[in-house]
């Protein structure tokens, strides 16, 4: 029973590393407040150097379940029309790994005196390593697991397109428009490629009363060969400082989020979800997610409404 779970850990691993008809690109219960992840058109639209930290751990107790670290920073320079960012993302599955480093560059267009669109592009490296001979199988001699990969560069670039307004937000976004071809990474039979992620986010907030707001957020994703899935997430936040939260993944997850501006530029957050959907499910507990977010110094002239919702 036991080398039957090792069996099944490396395939569940492989697959989510090399399969080129799934999803590959690792999930985010705070996508709201990981925009620069997913869309390069959010750089600099804070208004402030900010710094966002972020650690998932999916499917606790499950071995060789994804674990991702990313970490964000951007500012407006210059000017009020110009942001940029950089993006860095480890996501480790089972015996492989992903870095990823991207510069990220927006143009921010007045449209009105209350709404603006950027438009944002990216570039930067994927860097793979795959440690496949590290798995304990029942024919160690298998030449599908005998390879191993050693920081293989694969350069992308990705565009995004952010409109945003005090209280509402909408964007759309292809992050890595090259797909890169994994089948060189090792001798075997083994073959994928980098598939494209097309992702678009929406968001708003409703006041409700003089202490207490709405804030519904969506991220919907789309990629070939996979179910588009959309992450829908209803939150209130109670005295501009507590933020509380219930999310729904389709055909996947449902939990709750909990956050807390602990001054005027830090945040904190926590959230917890259940897989339903997978059958992975019942050997796991769950996933864990904390997010850190500060802004160091704001730039614009204008009154900056606190807290910044967006």
């Amino acid at each position: 029973m036991k080398t039957f779970k090792k069996i099944i850990v490396a395939v569940v691993a492989t697959i989510w590393a090399l399969n080129s008809q799934a999803q590959q690109d690792p999930m985010y219960t705070h996508y709201m407040y990981n925009t620069l992840m997913v869309n390069p058109g959010y750089a600099g639209s804070r208004d402030a150097l900010t710094i966002t930290a972020l650690h998932r751990s999916q499917w606790v107790n499950f071995k060789g379940a994804p674990v991702v670290q990313s970490l964000t920073m951007h500012s407006p320079i210059i000017n009020e029309h110009i942001g940029i960012g950089l993006s860095v993302l480890n996501d480790k599955i089972g015996p492989s790994n992903r870095t990823s480093i991207f510069a990220d560059f927006a143009y921010r267009m007045n449209l009105t005196k209350k709404s603006k669109l950027a438009l944002g592009l990216s570039a930067g490296a994927n860097i793979f390593q795959g440690n496949l001979s590290s798995l304990q199988l029942d024919q160690q001699s298998d030449p599908a697991f005998q390879y191993n990969s050693t920081n293989r560069v694969l350069p992308n670039f990705g565009f995004g397109a952010y409109y945003s307004r005090e209280r509402f937000y909408a964007g759309i976004s292809v992050p890595g428009l090259i797909q890169n071809n994994y089948s060189a990474i090792t001798a075997t039979n083994l073959t994928g490629a980098e598939q494209r992620h097309y992702f678009f986010i929406m968001g708003g907030v409703i006041n409700l009363g003089e202490n207490l707001a709405f804030k519904p957020t969506t991220l919907v994703k789309a990629t070939p060969g996979a179910p588009v899935q959309a992450d829908l997430t209803a939150s209130f936040i109670i005295f501009k400082k507590l933020m509380l939260g219930a999310m729904y993944r389709t055909g996947d997850s449902f939990g709750g989020l909990i956050g807390f501006n602990i001054t005027d530029q830090l945040y904190a957050g926590y959230s917890y979800d259940y897989s339903y959907g997978l059958r992975t499910g019942r050997y796991n507990s769950g996933s864990h997610e904390i997010c850190l977010r500060y802004d160091f110094i704001f730039f614009s002239k204008k009154q900056i409404h606190t807290p910044r919702h967006f």
